[in-house]
C-alpha cells in the first residue's frame, strides 16, 4: 500500500549545513550558499548551539574545543621538541679537563659529583614537557605560556651562572674547555623562551571544527 494514496507526502531527505544549520532538500544544493561549506545530512550533524543552550548547557567558545592528544601546532610540538633535545644535552659532555688528568663530564656529572644546583635544567626540561603536552586546548596552551616561559628559562640561567663562575680548584690546579653541549642548552633554552611566550598562538585566528575565527574577535 502507498502512503501517497492516503495523501501523504513522500518522504524527503534534509541536508544542512554545518556552521550555520540552514537546511535544504536533497538535491536543492552541495554546498551553503552563505557559508560555502558541504551540506551534511542533517541527522548527521552533533548537536547544535541552540539546542545547548536549551538544553541549559554552554557551548563552547573556539579556543576551548578540545584537541586531540596528537595535535601538535601553536608551539605546542616546537616546545616539546626542544625540551627532549635540552634533556639530551644534559647528559653530554659540558666541560673538558686536562689538568690534572683528562676526563669529560657532562651535565649530569656536575650535578651528581659536586654542583648540585646544576640539577635545576634537568628538572626544567623535564617539568617542561609534560607541562605542555597535559594542555588540551588553545586557552589552556595560551594560559601556559609564562610557566612554560619560565621553566625554560631555568636552564639558561643554570648554564649562565656555571659560565661566569666556574669552580676552581684548591691546591691541584685544574686546567678545562666548555664543550658545545652547555653552549646548545644555552641556545635550546633561549630559542624555547621565545617559543613558549608565543603557545597558543593568536586567538583571533582559530581553527574549529564549526569554522574559523579569523578576523574576528574572540573573548
Amino acid at each position: 500500500m502507498n502512503l501517497r494514496s492516503f495523501g501523504y507526502p513522500r518522504r524527503v531527505g534534509l541536508l544542512a549545513c554545518p556552521f550555520c544549520r540552514e537546511m535544504f532538500e536533497e538535491g536543492e544544493a552541495k554546498a551553503c550558499p552563505v557559508c560555502g561549506m558541504e551540506l551534511t545530512k542533517f541527522e548527521k550533524l552533533p548537536v547544535s548551539l541552540d539546542a545547548v543552550h536549551d538544553e541549559g548547557g554552554v557551548p563552547l567558545e573556539p579556543e576551548l574545543e578540545l584537541l586531540p592528544w596528537s595535535y601538535l601546532g601553536r608551539g605546542k610540538g616546537a616546545l616539546v621538541l626542544l625540551g627532549a633535545i635540552g634533556a639530551v644535552l644534559f647528559f653530554l659532555p659540558w666541560v673538558r679537563l686536562t689538568l690534572p688528568y683528562i676526563d669529560a663530564k657532562s651535565g649530569f656529572d656536575l650535578a651528581h659529583q659536586r654542583i648540585g644546583w646544576l640539577w635545576g635544567a634537568f628538572v626544567g626540561w623535564s617539568v617542561l614537557i609534560p607541562t605542555v603536552l597535559s594542555r588540551r586546548n588553545i586557552h589552556q596552551l595560551r594560559g601556559a605560556r609564562v610557566a612554560a616561559a619560565f621553566l625554560s628559562a631555568i636552564p639558561a640561567v643554570a648554564v649562565a651562572i656555571l659560565l661566569a663562575k666556574p669552580p676552581r680548584g684548591g691546591l691541584i690546579p685544574v686546567r678545562y674547555t666548555w664543550d658545545w653541549p652547555i653552549y646548545g642548552v644555552l641556545a635550546v633554552s633561549l630559542v624555547a623562551i621565545a617559543v613558549a611566550m608565543r603557545l597558543g598562538g593568536r586567538a583571533d585566528d582559530i581553527k574549529v571544527s564549526r569554522g574559523t575565527s579569523k578576523g574576528q574577535h574572540v573573548h
